[in-house]
């Protein structure tokens, strides 16, 4: 993705289901959870860079103990920055007191870190806050160990207010509205009223108040918390929490819009973002990991125990597909074939933009993570040259010379690296006057490998602002002098923002909203915007499930193909020589390629919860009054 787009974050988590002593004598360390831990989180490192948490709970210790520790960063690096003070930490410990070293029991007891029950998270900030007090974990403490709630999550909630407004009603006096403050103390409360309730039933039994602690421990029904607390989420969520005791849950979103997957033999539990993570961590195969089912949860007791449950009714799967275009690594074997398949599917259309002329194309792709749909795109067109040069060589049968049978036989796709990205440039450039002159320079060309009768086509994940390709990859890419270039996205065009964990807030920063006002303005039909806003502004006060997204209205007069062509001239800069045609997938065609993951909101503004559409009609009435907050 050309535009840089912050999106959804990564959750860690792993259970220990042997004794440290295990992992001390079969792997020879006692720091096995943690190593496997910062793989898991540097192996997610795709999905949060502006911050990073680890906590981790001890079981069984004694009174007076440290049972709980925390560790977060805003760093730069903030993953690292995570582990340097957790290797430090130990370190210290270490050297003043080298005999806890063969010592499993003295190391868990005096160590922090070192337990059989860990979390972690990798952070990307959709509010453009970044300071420590935002990233997760969230710890929510109290002297009684079943009421200590850690709790990190992959999500965003539409209906923060609604939620706040609960906790109100509930006798709370939250400190903030922030999403991740309102679900946890949702969590919590439920949590409190389940320990006090389980309390006062151990004590009618005739326990003593110190036997009632283990008690309350077994008997904690942490999916009946869970189906209360998330009655009245609306959102894309994947929401992973630890109790203080050694419980611990991850819950997904009934539509599945956050991604969620897990594993477990008989010496770990491990629940991750993506799939690949845990193949690569821990070297299982592919089979051997589950995706967690919309609205369920997979609870691991403290007893070491594993359970999915139902928790909440599961929706019409609506799976993130961008997860599938971009976000998640290309290394799944799902996803690498998906995104192979959105590169062959658009080639029919290159190959109309181009006239069938092949000979005079050159293909490359921007930035290196469109690259598998690049292959895909180029193996389509190989496809479709061994179809041509089947047709010649039947045609002529006896009469081709070798020269001419060579010449066949060459017909190749052109392939070349046009573009190439200065990293350390990018790391460089800040948000003052002269940061347009340096985007221009953000990437390195390749001269020489464009003729000046070539059409070049570049793939791109998506295309969502256009900024990038305006500002700085058109601009680079018309020095190499092509004929045309032709930009193709993978993704078709994002008309509607999002509202589920992904940075895409307002209409107005959307190219293909730009290029719809600008078809309205054009063919004097600018009162619909009007009406559209008279529409959001009458639905303001509805309940949810009653909104429907007037904003569809906006793009229902025009085609796709006569949207890409406005784009296609609002994103030409000034000057430039190439003719530049813009390329989108269609939805269809993206279906096609992801028959799993068919959330495709962004494109279709078909949004999975009723919040959804409350949300697109709010951003349009901030375009409209010229309101520069979110929507929600």
């Amino acid at each position: 993705m050309s535009d840089a787009i912050k999106h959804e974050c990564g959750i860690a988590l792993v259970r220990l289901l042997k004794p440290l002593e295990y992992y001390q004598e079969k792997y020879g360390t006692a720091f096995y959870g943690i190593n496997k831990m910062y793989l898991m989180m540097e192996k997610q490192h795709n999905r949060g860079q502006d911050g990073a948490g680890f906590a981790s709970i001890k079981m069984n210790m004694h009174p007076g103990e440290r049972y709980m520790s925390r560790v977060r960063s805003n760093q730069s690096q903030p993953i690292q920055d995570i582990f340097k003070q957790i290797n430090t930490r130990i370190n210290d410990i270490l050297t003043e007191n080298p005999e806890y070293r063969d010592d499993v029991e003295a190391l868990k007891k005096e160590v922090p870190y070192v337990g059989e029950l860990m979390l972690g998270h990798v952070r990307y900030g959709t509010f453009g806050k970044n300071s420590i007090e935002s990233v997760h974990p969230f710890l929510r403490q109290n002297n009684w160990m079943h009421r200590n709630l850690i709790v990190a999550g992959n999500f965003n909630m539409t209906n923060v207010n609604e939620l706040f407004d609960n906790l109100i009603r509930l006798g709370q006096h939250p400190k903030e509205k922030a999403d991740t403050i309102t679900v946890m103390e949702k969590i919590g409360h439920f949590l409190d009223d389940a320990v006090a309730k389980l309390y006062k039933e151990v004590k009618k039994e005739g326990f003593s108040k110190m036997e009632a602690s283990h008690l309350i421990a077994e008997r904690l029904n942490v999916a009946k918390i869970l189906r209360k607390a998330a009655k009245n989420w609306d959102g894309g969520y994947a929401m992973a929490g630890l109790i203080g005791h050694g419980d611990a849950f991850v819950l997904r979103d009934p539509a599945g819009i956050r991604p969620a997957y897990y594993y477990k033999d008989d010496e770990v539990v491990v629940v991750a973002s993506e799939r690949p993570v845990i193949q690569t961590v821990f070297d299982v195969e592919f089979e051997s990991i589950k995706e967690l089912d919309p609205g369920k949860a997979i609870i691991i007791k403290k007893d070491g125990s594993v359970k999915t449950k139902r928790i909440l009714e599961a929706l019409e799967r609506k799976a993130c597909s961008f997860e599938r275009i971009y976000f998640s690594r290309g290394s799944d074997a799902e996803i690498y074939q998906e995104r192979k398949d959105l590169g062959k599917l658009l080639f029919p259309k290159i190959l109309e933009s181009v006239d069938q002329d092949l000979e005079n194309t050159v293909f490359s792709y921007i930035p290196n993570t469109a690259e598998t749909s690049f292959y895909g795109m180029v193996q389509e067109a190989q496809n479709y040259l061994n179809k041509r040069k089947e047709e010649k060589i039947l045609a002529a049968k006896d009469s081709l010379t070798p020269e001419e049978l060579n010449r066949i036989l060459n017909m190749r796709p052109r392939i070349e690296k046009v573009a190439i990205k200065d990293a350390k440039l990018r790391t460089f450039i800040t948000e003052d006057s002269s940061r347009d002159d340096l985007v221009a320079h953000v990437y390195d060309i390749t001269y020489g490998s464009v003729k000046p009768s070539d059409n070049l086509v570049i793939i791109d994940d998506s295309i969502v602002r256009g900024t990038t390709l305006k500002k700085s990859i058109l601009r680079i890419l018309d020095r190499l002098h092509p004929k045309q270039i032709v930009v193709v996205s993978s993704a078709p065009q994002i008309r509607y923002p999002d509202c589920y964990g992904i940075d895409m807030a307002r209409l107005e920063d959307l190219v293909a909203f730009r290029a719809a006002l600008e078809l309205h303005r054009e063919r004097d039909t600018y009162y619909k915007v009007d009406e559209v806003y008279e529409k959001c502004i009458a639905q303001v006060n509805h309940e949810d499930k009653d909104v429907i997204n007037a904003v569809k209205e906006v793009y229902a007069p025009f085609t796709d193909e006569e949207i890409s062509d406005k784009i296609s001239e609002i994103l030409a800069p000034e000057g430039i020589n190439a003719e530049v045609k813009i390329i989108y997938q269609s939805v269809e065609k993206l279906h096609e390629a992801c028959p799993h993951n068919l959330g495709d909101w962004y494109f279709t503004g078909d949004y999975p919860t009723p919040g959804g559409n409350r949300v697109v009609n709010r951003a349009f009435i901030n375009f409209y009054e010229g309101i520069k907050e979110r929507a929600y």
